[in-house]
């Protein structure tokens, strides 16, 4: 299949997210990252086409749970995280 890819993305990834994604890469004999990432959005959309998940926050997507309070929101006069 001669696929014609004229669209770059780039996405930043935790040491962690990369890992996994190695793993899963490597797991399956891919080629490249590249490929691995196409077919992990094969898979996820394929099962959100199923799921048909509404209401979720984009903070649900990451590949490692960030806790029961998610991001913290930082105090609009610093750039660190809000500890109350």
């Amino acid at each position: 299949m001669n696929e014609l890819r004229g669209e770059r993305l780039q996405v930043m990834l935790s040491p962690e997210e990369l890992a996994t994604l190695d793993d899963f890469r490597f797991r399956h004999r891919m080629p490249t990252r590249a490929a691995a990432v196409r077919e992990l959005l094969k898979l996820g959309l394929a099962n959100a086409a199923v799921d048909g998940d509404t209401g979720v926050k984009s903070s649900d997507y990451g590949v490692f749970n960030r806790g029961p309070d998610g991001h913290t929101q930082a105090d609009p006069g610093t750039n660190a995280p809000d500890t109350d």
